[in-house]
């Protein structure tokens, strides 16, 4: 809390008098959420999101109106096992305890892992450097995996899967994987990291990128596992991402495999 000093003229006299403005600080929050029961991280008129009930639980316990602006917004049913949001409100005097309330309040499909004050123009969205996903897929049934994984009940041509991901890392425009008519002003996006690897009875795409379109991984996943089936030849992966068309490419995968696992940003943006 801030106190000024200042005067005031009452019937020609001067009288000092102590006023207190109360200074907001900017938070990260990090948090994490399974979303199935959620149709998106986005606030929306008529469904139940992820943005909503974190902003109920923020705004009932510090007694304040809390908007959060996130670092990304994942789709219905995707899930996330770290995601950033800011929020300003005045100064936390214990953000451990403020994490604790919030986790008793919250429900169990949401879990907040900090809170931290930030400088006042940092941005969870436009300063994140890069965002990592993750799309797991099971190839024998295993009700274990029922809700978190995609079943493929057929071989896959590991390798090729392998080979075709590697390709991204050679291209930046991906309209190709993009949800159609997406309201972005660019396609372009700088993919730095993209594999398989096979964990036993699991399956794990992962990839990295400074920014994502609109269903690009579901997107890419799908296009991936059909070159895996044998539909599509790793040569095909070029011809799809060049042609900058969304029909060209496969199906996309369903939201219950997708995780965003990752978003970095830089290391001074802490108070």
């Amino acid at each position: 809390m801030l106190k000024n000093k200042g005067k005031i003229q009452r019937g020609g006299l001067y009288g000092t008098f102590t006023f207190c403005k109360i200074l907001s600080l900017r938070y990260f929050l990090e948090l994490a959420y399974q979303g199935g029961a959620y149709h998106g991280w986005q606030r929306q008129p008529n469904a139940i999101t992820v943005q909503e009930v974190l902003e109920r639980a923020l705004s009932t316990l510090l007694r304040i109106n809390i908007t959060v602006v996130g670092a990304g917004r994942t789709d219905a049913g995707v899930h996330a096992k770290q995601l950033f949001v800011h929020f300003e409100t005045p100064t936390i005097e214990a953000t451990d305890h403020l994490v604790h309330r919030l986790n008793a309040f919250l429900p169990q499909d949401i879990a907040v892992t900090q809170i931290a004050p930030v400088h006042a123009n940092v941005h969870a969205r436009f300063d994140a450097v890069s965002r990592t996903y993750e799309y797991l897929v099971v190839t024998t049934k295993n009700p274990f995996y029922k809700d978190s994984a995609h079943l493929v009940p057929l071989p896959l041509d590991i390798p090729q899967m392998t080979t075709a991901a590697s390709l991204l890392m050679d291209y930046q425009d991906f309209k190709c994987f993009s949800k159609a008519h997406s309201d972005v002003k660019t396609y372009l996006c700088d993919i730095t990291h993209a594999e398989w690897t096979n964990t036993g009875d699991l399956l794990r795409f992962t990839i990295t990128a400074d920014r994502f379109l609109r269903n690009m991984v579901r997107a890419i996943v799908g296009t991936l596992l059909e070159i895996g089936l044998g539909k599509r030849s790793v040569a095909e992966m070029k011809s799809i991402i060049e042609s900058r068309d969304r029909s060209r490419a496969g199906v996309s995968v369903p939201a219950k495999g997708l995780y965003l696992t990752r978003v970095t940003y830089p290391d001074n943006i802490y108070l």
